[in-house]
C-alpha cells in the first residue's frame, strides 16, 4: 500500500479541536490491520538504512508507531512524556504554544552521551513539540540523527527550523 493510498485512510475532521483546524485523525487508519502494517512498513523503508540506537517516540501517538518501528528495527525505545508521568530523574524541556507554553520530559538515563536517535510522532506541524523533544536529547548528550513522521502538513515549512533530516511518510 502506498502512502497516497494510507491518506485515503485517514479521516479530516474540521474545526477539531478549535475554529479553523483540519484535524487529521488517524484513528481510521490504524484500526485497519492492513493499512497499520502499511504504515509501519513504509515507515521502516524510509529508515532502514539510518544509523541510529534509539528510537525516542513523543507522547501519545509517536508510540503507536516507535513501538512497532523499534520492535521490527531491534532497536531501544525512549519515551518522551508530558510532565509528572515518568517515575526516575527526568531533564525537562518548555516550549511555546499558541496560548501559553508546555513542556516535555525524558528519564535523565535514557540515553547514554553519544548515542544516535531517531525521533518519532505522528504529525509534524510547525515543529515545536519535536525542537522540545530534540533539546531533551541533546541535554543528556544525545544526538537527533533525523525525524520520522506519519504525517507533515506541508504549508507550515516546519522542516526548514530543524537542525536534523526530517522522513515524512505522507506530506499533506
Amino acid at each position: 500500500m502506498t502512502p497516497e493510498e494510507i491518506l485515503t485512510h485517514i479521516r479530516n475532521i474540521p474545526n477539531f479541536p478549535k475554529q479553523g483546524i483540519l484535524f487529521k485523525d488517524i484513528t481510521t487508519a490504524i484500526q485497519k490491520p492492513e493499512v497499520f502494517h502499511a504504515i509501519i512498513d513504509n515507515m521502516y523503508d524510509k529508515v532502514k538504512n539510518l544509523e541510529f540506537d534509539y528510537i525516542a517516540a513523543i507522547e501519545s501517538r509517536g508510540y503507536l508507531f516507535g513501538a512497532p518501528l523499534a520492535y521490527k528495527m531491534n532497536k531501544g525505545l525512549v519515551l518522551i512524556r508530558k510532565p509528572g508521568k515518568l517515575p526516575a530523574k527526568v531533564v525537562r524541556q518548555e516550549y511555546s504554544l499558541e496560548y501559553g507554553t508546555d513542556a516535555l520530559e525524558m528519564h535523565e538515563d535514557a540515553i547514554a552521551r553519544g548515542q544516535k536517535v531517531l525521533l518519532i510522532d505522528d504529525l509534524l506541524a510547525t515543529g515545536g513539540t519535536v525542537k522540545a523533544a530534540a533539546g531533551l536529547i541533546d541535554q543528556v548528550g544525545g544526538k537527533v540523527t533525523g525525524g520520522l513522521f506519519l504525517l507533515e502538513l506541508k504549508a507550515l515549512s516546519s522542516q526548514a527550523n530543524l537542525p536534523f533530516s526530517v522522513y515524512s511518510l505522507i506530506k499533506c
